[in-house]
């Protein structure tokens, strides 16, 4: 199915970018913006609250339905209080599970160090908390209200910061060649919508190049003969040419050269 990057950034755009995962898509705001623009009901977005639900509503024509609820009073601004986690310092242990769980690197800190949390670059995601073994992760309400071009640059500045995030984690990817412990991302959606819409930082897709399959044993066991023997003719050679060790070496290269084109 063809998508409408048109519409996902519309849609995208009305989205806070605390890349929660409430709504139900774990891997970011986009996810569910996609989602969306092929039928999804646009009420899910808790954080947003009824303000998002009601925009995505006039934005798509359709008919305006109750946002679902959230944990959190709602504030004047008919959106849900804005939550901050803070670490209790003196509890941390440095185990960094927080910091791989949080989207916009807000957390800093290395391994058996005591981590902290940028309460500024914060959005209340909440994902962090699950993975701290000690309990130490609280969150506080934020009581400052965003004008609307406030919670705009606010967005901006967060997708961006997921985004870099997003990239990075591809990055280690690639070098780590193992798996993830964390939810995939669907990184195809992102470098796709990011190389159609030229105002979002673009992700690039790292290729892992194939490996050859790995020799069956009994080859294995005969190239490592094959090298000590090699390797035996070069040290007597190095010391005494002798023409039949000379024609043995070369038949012994010979014979490495092609189990190694096969194998």
């Amino acid at each position: 199915m063809s998508l409408d990057f048109s519409l996902i950034q519309q849609i995208d755009a009305h989205l806070p970018q605390t890349q929660c995962g409430l709504c139900g898509h774990r891997d970011g705001c986009l996810p569910y913006a996609q989602a969306i623009s092929q039928g999804e009901d646009a009420n899910k977005c808790i954080p947003g609250g009824q303000p998002v639900a009601d925009a995505l509503a006039t934005l798509l024509n359709r008919p305006k339905i109750g946002a679902l609820n959230s944990a959190w009073p709602i504030q004047a601004n008919g959106r849900p209080q804005r939550m901050k986690a803070v670490i209790r310092e003196d509890e941390c242990i440095g185990c960094t599970k927080c910091i791989s769980a949080c989207p916009v690197d807000a957390i800093i800190g290395s391994g058996k160090q005591m981590h902290t949390i940028f309460s500024d670059l914060c959005t209340g995601c909440e994902l962090c908390i699950a993975p701290c073994p000690v309990d130490c992760i609280d969150l506080i309400p934020d009581s400052m209200l965003l004008n609307p071009d406030q919670q705009q640059r606010e967005q901006d500045d967060l997708r961006g910061r997921y985004y870099a995030h997003i990239q990075r984690e591809e990055q280690q990817r690639f070098a780590r060649r193992g798996p993830i412990v964390k939810a995939e991302i669907n990184t195809q959606l992102f470098a796709e919508f990011s190389s159609h819409i030229q105002s979002v930082p673009q992700i690039k897709l790292q290729q892992i190049p194939e490996e050859k399959p790995t020799a069956d044993p009994q080859t294995t066991i005969q190239m490592a003969r094959l090298r000590t023997q090699i390797k035996k003719l070069e040290k007597q050679l190095s010391v005494r040419e002798d023409a039949k060790k000379r024609m043995q070496l070369e038949q012994l290269t010979h014979q490495m050269t092609n189990i190694e084109t096969m194998s």
